[in-house]
């Protein structure tokens, strides 16, 4: 994987690569996406969910249960991506010294020298992110919104790329903590594996058997730089103003339904764009279409807004509530410009 430099000054950013045309920034996303699908298997959706998220430049936050593949999925996407990565894994006792880093007093020179923490890498793994208190998972919030971190009164750079993909348990699990809802909007999307069907657990389990190690060996298909080019492309994805109004008529959705108590931010439609874009580039296009935008809808604004306390008790979940307003707000009927032509 590619090295980091840990000076005071921050890490080393990826050298730029010729631009490429959403066309072509598809075709190397699929390619990064079948790779990882050698290791991670028979999650396609959340793969995919996962890919976007890295290239609409956004943080991942994966709810989920325990042993369903979290921890396989960042690591093979850092592999597959040529990534940095580290990991962090969150417990009650973490500081958030040991998060982003602190500065030693240096014997040799008589100086006090900043030593980088785990956060100063391209890909970082915040495993089991609920499960320390809000002060730690405060230490992240300046380093996913603004790529950097302050300590001891210096700000010092992140890498570029920088990605956190954070996994939680079900807050219903003892030990672990509520995110802040400040936290929550700075993900970009949320995604959620649950159990293979029992076909293709099957499968995994004998491909386990007859490849006799515990893991496949993944091959690094892009690098940072590649990356950095994929996201620029993203950039380049056409978007109609009808579908403007759309992503508004969404999220304003969400402001205006009686079984949501807090709606979705400004955040939240900046996010949707940005997926749905991502969606139409990973399809091969460098237009937007509903399509794009319905099937993000839930990702991107499903962790963003706040139900009633009652609908606990009834069982209902955000994402129940985000696919009766995706169903129910008019879909505009107009073609993308780059249709129409």
């Amino acid at each position: 994987m590619s090295d980091l430099s840990t000076s005071p000054h921050g890490p080393a950013h990826a050298a730029p690569v010729a631009p490429l045309t959403p066309q072509q920034a598809g075709e190397r996303a699929r390619a990064v996406l079948a790779e990882v699908e050698r290791a991670v298997v028979g999650k396609p959706g959340a793969l995919r969910l996962v890919m976007l998220g890295a290239l609409a430049g956004g943080h991942v936050l994966i709810e989920d249960l325990p042993g369903l593949g979290k921890t396989l999925l960042a690591r093979s996407f850092a592999t597959t991506l040529g990534l940095d990565f580290r990991r962090i894994q969150f417990t009650p006792d973490l500081l958030p010294s040991d998060v982003t880093g602190a500065p030693f007093y240096e014997r040799t020179t008589g100086e006090m020298v900043f030593r980088p923490g785990p956060l100063f890498t391209q890909l970082l793994l915040a495993d089991e992110i609920n499960r320390t208190p809000p002060k730690t998972q405060a230490a992240l919030l300046e380093a996913m919104a603004e790529g950097q971190v302050s300590v001891d009164g210096e700000t010092r750079r992140l890498p570029d790329p920088f990605l956190v993909i954070a996994t939680a348990n079900p807050i219903e699990y003892e030990g672990t903590y509520a995110l802040p809802e400040a936290q929550l909007d700075r993900f970009l999307l949320r995604v959620r594996m649950g159990y293979l069907p029992t076909a293709t657990e099957a499968a995994m389990l004998r491909a386990r058997i007859d490849r006799a190690a515990p893991e496949p060996v993944l091959r690094t298909v892009a690098g940072p730089a590649e990356l950095l080019a994929m996201r620029a492309a993203v950039e380049r994805v056409e978007v109609d103003d009808d579908l403007v109004d759309y992503v508004i008529a969404l999220v304003d959705a969400t402001r205006n339904d009686q079984q949501i108590q807090v709606g979705a931010s400004p955040r939240g439609g900046l996010a949707l764009i940005q997926l749905a874009r991502a969606h139409a580039m990973l399809e091969g296009r460098d237009y937007l279409t509903p399509e794009d935008v319905k099937a993000l809808a839930g990702p991107a604004l499903g962790h963003r807004i706040t139900l009633k306390p009652e609908l606990w008790v009834r069982q209902i979940e955000a994402d129940d509530v985000m696919a009766r307003l995706v169903a129910s707000v008019p879909v505009p009927q107009t073609l993308p410009r780059a249709v129409a032509r």
